[in-house]
């Protein structure tokens, strides 16, 4: 049994998404346990050097952790033959440019979403990534989170019958800033800067919808700007002009019907920050991001309509759990293992940077149907046709 190197750039790494689920959560905790296991018993063990723009932040980050290596120099850290993977988890305007100058260099590609602030620029990184013959994936991390997990073997077993419909539920209150701090960074209210909640959470909305229930066909979508003015991180107020709420009904491929309700201005009520409610012939599942509960044709209870009493059926009760089988494992984690194969051991990986593409696309697809408050169609993505 050997251990394999594997130089791994991460950019992006100093913000909280790249911090925690990336770096800590992910690759420090690959080292721990000894690497990520190949099928012929040898072990890939991931040496990162991070890379970023503020060199006192990343010097303490990797004092903190006990890394090594750590540079401001993009351009000379892409340079060195012994790092072959590049990572991204920065902002969204500058991932293309950064994503092509690192397979101009000869580096594999893994990032996280959006690709690209638009389907043109990311269609032109899978060209360019053809064109390198460089592998690429792209985080598509909620599909591994445990309750999906359940969520999917309940669609793979037939559990639900013909799939009618599927209503998501996601969001949580942001704080503004004036009264509590906030909770999210400040760019993400600024349209200028790349934010607003379309942009954010439709990539994750199309790679859910695709691989749980059936690809994306039509969208009707309606964003919102809600609280028009917030609190920056040194309390200044500024004006949050980026969407901050969005209503998106869409059709999905075998008539299903699926509504999701994307929401930074809403208090929650619900089993988790995001549900998933499946409606089947034969049952229904509801799943959060680590419970699935389920309810079969024959134990739906028959509720009666009485305005004039108090309901006497507890709902919540009704449900069963969907039972753990193993051990819940960081779905960010899972994710880089399997890319980490794919790399060093050409083991099959489907989440490339078109799957990346398609979340770019249904984003542009729910803004034209905003803007012109009508159905818009998406075609199927093919690169060539682009």
């Amino acid at each position: 049994m050997a251990e394999i190197r594997l130089g791994l750039m991460m950019h992006g790494v100093t913000g909280r998404m790249g911090l925690n689920q990336h770096l800590i959560r992910s690759i420090l905790a690959i080292r721990q346990q000894g690497g990520v296991a190949l099928d012929n018993g040898d072990r890939v063990m991931p040496d990162p050097i991070l890379l970023g723009r503020n060199a006192e932040a990343l010097e303490r980050l990797a004092k903190t952790h006990g890394i090594s290596r750590w540079s401001t120099d993009v351009d000379g850290a892409l340079a060195n033959p012994d790092d072959t993977v590049f990572f991204d988890s920065a902002s969204t305007q500058g991932r293309a440019n950064l994503l092509a100058r690192a397979m101009r260099a000869g580096k594999h590609v893994y990032c996280e979403k959006p690709v690209a602030p638009t389907l043109s620029a990311a269609l032109e990184l899978v060209r360019f990534a053809k064109k390198c013959g460089v592998k690429h994936g792209v985080v598509q991390d909620k599909l591994f989170l445990p309750g999906l997990l359940k969520l999917a073997m309940l669609v793979k077993s037939g559990f639900f019958g013909r799939i009618l419909s599927v209503r998501g539920e996601f969001g949580y209150w942001v704080f503004e800033g004036d009264l509590q701090p906030i909770q999210r960074p400040s760019w993400n209210y600024r349209k200028a800067d790349g934010g607003g909640i379309i942009l954010d959470m439709m990539c994750h909305w199309r790679y859910v919808l695709d691989n749980l229930f059936g690809a994306v066909k039509s969208v009707t979508c309606l964003g919102a700007n809600h609280i028009t003015q917030r609190w920056d991180e040194q309390g200044r107020p500024y004006p949050a002009n980026a969407d901050d709420a969005c209503y998106a009904t869409l059709q999905l491929e075998g008539g299903i019907v699926a509504h999701i309700n994307s929401s930074w201005c809403t208090r929650v009520r619900r089993d988790d920050l995001v549900t998933f409610h499946v409606d089947g012939t034969h049952g229904s599942a509801v799943a959060g991001l680590m419970d699935c509960k389920s309810q079969q044709r024959v134990n739906t209870p028959r509720p009666v309509w009485n305005p004039d009493l108090r309901q006497p059926m507890n709902f919540f009760e009704q449900w069963l759990d969907v039972p753990d089988t193993k051990p819940a494992e960081n779905g960010f984690k899972m994710q880089w293992e399997r890319f980490i194969r794919h790399v060093v051991a050409n083991a099959p990986y489907q989440w490339d940077l078109l799957e990346g593409a398609k979340g770019v696309q249904l984003v542009e697809c729910s803004l034209q149907s905003w803007l012109e408050r009508r159905w818009v169609d998406v075609p199927t993505l093919r690169v060539e046709s682009a």
